[in-house]
């Protein structure tokens, strides 16, 4: 199999449907019978499970699997990939925001490298609309916390667009402890480290209304569980487990709230 495209996704049920009838004609038309979507419902108190499975007939690439808990992101992504047989393994956000031609052009982009990533911070990519000034400060300010703390020179780690080959995702993903915030980032790091070659490209993206996240809560989350991956990268990990024990429920890092 070509490709297989994970989609995590928690209380998608307003905008997973259109995502779904976007994608899934338009990866029938180019790849039929050579790919397979695997949405990984976790933690939804909303439809979002019926709403896929709704669309499952009439498309037989289309697999679900559903964890009860709110297992946050990255813990959805790995447990859809542990379902992956393609020979491209990558993920997108259920909200849409991707379109399914920027998607494709991470397949058509990947040549010798072990990862692609879209980025929405190179010459040439598409945003709709502009971000306002506070969002694009806050991102500013994440991407240099990443490269002052993992140097790595990512225009933008946290695009919710991604594709590995299959031999790349089963020697990295597994092995991610981290399934908040700083998921892409222990993606990035961990692949870098294990010395595959990572690419980027522009993308296409478009905000999509419906977002459960709040900027500034998020801002904080996000620097913090950045710090929290250095951390356990680095000979001072008893304090990840200080952190875990004494505010890791009162300060959650998770984009989903587990």
């Amino acid at each position: 199999m070509r490709l297989s495209i994970v989609i995590p996704a928690y209380n998608e049920e307003a905008r997973i449907g259109r995502m779904l009838d976007a994608y899934l004609p338009y990866f029938e038309a180019r790849y039929p019978s050579d790919h397979e979507f695997i949405v990984s419902v976790n933690g939804s108190t909303d439809g979002t499970e019926a709403v896929v499975r709704s669309r499952m007939a009439a498309h037989p690439a289309l697999r679900i699997t559903v964890d009860p808990a709110p297992i946050g992101k990255g813990g959805a992504v790995m447990a859809g990939g542990r379902l992956a047989r393609g020979d491209l393994v990558g993920f997108v956000d259920a909200d849409g925001a991707t379109p399914p031609e920027a998607f494709d052009d991470l397949v058509a982009n990947i040549g010798g490298a072990g990862l692609v990533i879209a980025s929405r911070a190179l010459p040439g990519s598409v945003i709709s609309p502009r971000p306002g000034f506070r969002r694009r400060m806050a991102s500013r300010i994440f991407n240099a916390l990443v490269r002052c703390l993992f140097k790595l020179h990512i225009t933008d780690t946290q695009c919710g667009a991604k594709l590995m080959t299959a031999e790349a995702w089963h020697a990295i993903v597994p092995t991610i402890g981290i399934t908040r915030w700083a998921f892409d980032v222990d993606m990035l790091f961990k692949t870098r480290r294990a010395k595959y070659p990572i690419r980027e490209i522009p993308t296409t993206w478009r905000d999509v209304s419906g977002s459960k996240v709040e900027l500034a809560r998020a801002s904080f989350q996000m620097a913090l569980a950045i710090v929290r991956l250095r951390l356990l990268y680095s000979p001072f990990r008893f304090v990840v487990r200080l952190y875990d024990r004494l505010l890791g429920r009162v300060i959650p890092l998770d984009p989903y709230g587990g």
